[in-house]
């Protein structure tokens, strides 16, 4: 499986994947000319990417969506809400509506139902001839109920959003604070911390950490968290980066 994390933040979200049979964008924000350039950093082609997968429909998830299925036509995947929420893809024909697992050939995806203020949110578990990867963002909370299914993956793309001190003594309105803060907004870097406690294991290679704040959190933050919970609760493993906003992580390609 070959990973590789374009674009992380808030002004854009897009992940590059290739399997045995299929090469896959999870979600595409930013621009088309962006993710066909980035694509071109890891020589891959733009037009061979056959899925996109929607987790929501939030415009740093979806802004070059339009462009870039107009472009090279791959398959689409997204709830029925999601597609009610992204009117100018009605006359697209080649969208696949998913609500639970989604099966390409021998890779398993199994979507899971996130918290975030929007119509519908998924996050993702790809399993495919014993590699695995969860891919967990955009969301308040991590229901407890999902955890066997997250347990103990090769690989962690975990949201690590803010720093609870730089949110809260930050430029932002009150209203908007609260809303990071909520059960519908995003995982601060103690929550991201606690919850890979719980979910690595044995198995688990890399973790990269996602959707950093720009102005409520820095890669030293989320990093120095992630490393002391892991003292804390005794769990030795060091193989944690962050993904930015405009430059792609390095490739993983067992």
């Amino acid at each position: 499986m070959k990973i590789c994390v374009l674009a992380s933040g808030s002004e854009g979200n897009s992940t590059f994947l290739a399997t045995e049979n299929h090469k896959i964008l999870i979600d595409i924000g930013k621009n088309v000319k962006y993710i066909t350039d980035k694509l071109k950093e890891i020589e891959e082609k733009p037009e061979e990417i056959d899925t996109i997968i929607i987790s929501h429909t939030h415009n740093d998830h979806v802004a070059a969506l339009e462009r870039f299925v107009k472009k090279y036509h791959p398959k689409i995947f997204m709830t029925q809400k999601m597609f009610f929420d992204l009117p100018n893809l009605e006359k697209y024909d080649n969208i696949i509506i998913y609500e639970d697992d989604i099966m390409l050939d021998n890779l398993k995806i199994t979507s899971i139902r996130t918290s975030h203020d929007v119509s519908d949110s998924r996050n993702f578990v790809l399993e495919e001839k014993g590699e695995s990867l969860v891919y967990l963002t955009d969301t308040g909370y991590l229901n407890r109920k999902y955890f066997q299914i997250l347990k103990n993956k090769n690989y962690y793309l975990f949201e690590s959003n803010h720093d609870v001190g730089m949110l809260m003594n930050g430029p932002y309105p009150k209203w908007l604070k609260t809303r990071v803060l909520g059960t519908s907004g995003h995982l601060s870097n103690k929550d991201a911390s606690f919850y890979l406690t719980k979910l690595i294991g044995d198995q688990t290679k890399k973790i990269i950490l996602m959707h950093l704040s720009h102005k409520n959190n820095t890669e030293e933050k989320a990093l120095e968290m992630i490393h002391q919970t892991f003292q804390d609760y005794n769990i030795e493993f060091t193989n944690i980066t962050c993904a930015k906003q405009d430059e792609i992580t390095k490739v993983t390609n067992d």
